[in-house]
């Protein structure tokens, strides 16, 4: 009798960011399959006795292709298996979550879900910058900010570069220079500030705020590496009123 696979988002670091209902699944489970970014704070909640399958990605660097780990999930599922494939933030977001679905169910296997605080959300959270403010911005939109295979990042630039909304860039760490240039080229001004938030809910977490004409220069000098989000757009302009704000700056300089 086939087995059944869940999809768990871990969120984006914190233990104490995952849903109960991502909690209960990956107690439940036989084996879990993770990625890379999934943190060892959240794999420690698993049951004891399951069985741990990394699967990780890095950027250039795919040392399980997807094709391959959609196979280890059928073979665990076929095999009797409640198998939890566990991703960092939602798995829905950026996540191919849906595309593992697809394929486990035209394979007959039971799939479930289980949602997880994205990044930006989390980002948000912790440095206390809003997504969406009154008069600042009245939507969000979510892009990644590299493609499959470095194909060229096609992104429609004229639709991102719109001043009352607040963009945020998933996977850009590599393209934000090409990223600030299609904005300002749709007439996004330079000045537009920009938060860079690498690892964001982790003790690792790191902060570094920028306007649109200077990000990729300063990311290249604070050697900020993947993963990083970038929130572009007038909210960030809030981070300075935060008191957690003034608090990080003092503790960076204290070292």
């Amino acid at each position: 009798m086939s087995g059944k696979v869940f999809l768990i988002g871990a969120g984006p670091g914190d233990p104490e960011l995952m849903t109960l209902r991502a909690l209960r699944m990956l107690q439940e489970a036989d084996v879990v399959v993770y990625d890379r970014l999934v943190s060892a704070e959240v794999l420690s909640q698993h049951s004891e006795g399951a069985r741990l399958i990394p699967v990780g990605k890095a950027p250039k660097c795919h040392t399980v292709p997807q094709d391959r780990i959609n196979e280890i999930l059928l073979e665990e599922a076929d095999a009797g298996h409640t198998v939890a494939r566990l991703k960092g933030g939602d798995p829905m977001i950026f996540g191919r979550g849906s595309e593992e679905a697809a394929y486990l169910m035209a394979n007959d296997i039971a799939v479930e879900y289980a949602p997880g605080i994205t990044a930006a959300q989390g980002a948000s959270c912790s440095t206390g910058v809003p997504l969406t403010h009154r008069g600042l911005a009245t939507s969000v939109q979510y892009v990644t900010g590299h493609r499959q295979a470095d194909k060229v990042l096609d992104l429609d630039w004229k639709r991102l570069a719109d001043p009352e909304s607040t963009l945020v860039v998933y996977m850009g760490v590599a393209n934000i220079g090409q990223i600030a240039m299609g904005l300002m080229t749709e007439n996004l001004p330079g000045s537009t500030p920009v938060m860079a938030v690498g690892s964001a809910t982790t003790p690792e977490e790191r902060r570094l705020v920028s306007r649109l004409d200077q990000i990729a220069s300063d990311v290249r000098k604070a050697d900020l590496e993947a993963p990083t989000l970038f929130i572009i757009g007038q909210v960030v302009s809030l981070y300075a009123e935060q008191p957690m704000a003034e608090l990080f700056e003092q503790a960076q300089a204290h070292g």
